[in-house]
């Protein structure tokens, strides 16, 4: 399993529409609202670096008014 941190910038007042899309997809395990430079934080698992790339091309990117993202994936070293 590839846990995956998504930090997500999204266009001013459309916020709660694109929280509640995100929130519906299977690989979103937990999403926050949060203050600052991003919008949305999302923490993923994910099977593979394929699953990925499906879940963001046929899901993420097809949600109107998200202006950007930014991908962390979680290293394996000090994972409890």
């Amino acid at each position: 399993m590839i846990e995956v941190f998504a930090l997500v910038v999204v266009k001013p007042g459309y916020e709660e529409e694109v929280y509640e899309k995100l929130k519906k997809i299977p690989v979103v395990k937990e999403i926050y609202r949060v203050y600052g430079e991003y919008d949305i934080v999302l923490r993923l698992e994910v099977e593979s670096i394929e699953e990925l790339d499906r879940m963001y091309e046929n899901e993420v990117r097809q949600i109107p008014h998200i202006e950007m993202t930014e991908t962390l994936i979680a290293s394996s070293i000090g994972r409890r």
